[in-house]
């Protein structure tokens, strides 16, 4: 994928594909690494789907045969000398707290490095299509850090869906106001 915004959407899809209620979106960056974590409290995945996930011909589909985001995420980390590390707990195994976590770390100076590209286009996105689905999204950056909860932003609106466009409009706004606060274009 051209931008690792891309990634976290594709990411966060199939937590919203597993049944989750929230999808937590933490990216730490410093001036040479850039962390992407998701969790959530979607179904999870056996011990053997974990073992298995990185493989391109593994998915839980039905509608193709081959499953892609996950093994392009961790590639886009391993070739910057970076890594991929996934756990999950399948509600079979715990039904009062499972979900998946997936982490990336990149090396931001590598010359195989992706941008980030457009984490706010992609948060309206995923907002937009996540229904009631809970987004709990933070950018920890060394100038500062952006952060969104659609939590919050639902008990203020008191029943108005995110996905009308006048909502999703105020999103984008105070996400790149944020970003523009703390000297970044994103």
């Amino acid at each position: 994928m051209k931008e690792l915004s891309l990634n976290i959407l594709d990411l966060a899809q199939n937590s919203l594909t597993a049944g989750s209620t929230w999808v937590m979106i933490d990216l730490e960056e410093t001036e040479d690494t850039l962390r992407i974590t998701l969790k959530d409290n979607g179904c999870g995945m056996s011990e053997e789907m974990v073992r298995n996930v990185t493989d391109p011909f593994c998915t839980t589909r039905k509608t193709r045969k081959v499953g892609l985001g996950i093994p392009f995420f961790q590639l886009a980390a391993e070739q910057t000398g970076g890594s991929l590390t996934l756990s999950s707990i399948p509600a079979s195994v715990s039904p009062d707290s499972h979900g998946t976590v997936i982490s990336g770390l990149f090396y931001k100076n590598h010359l195989d490095f992706t941008p980030l590209g457009d984490v706010v286009s992609t948060l309206c996105t995923l907002i937009q299509g996540a229904g009631d689905v809970d987004i709990i999204f933070s950018h920890k950056l060394p100038g500062g850090e952006i952060s969104l909860d659609t939590r919050e932003i639902k008990e203020v609106l008191g029943g108005i869906p995110l996905c009308e466009p006048e909502v999703l409009v105020w999103i984008r706004d105070n996400l790149t106001e944020q970003y523009d606060e703390v000297g970044q274009n994103h």
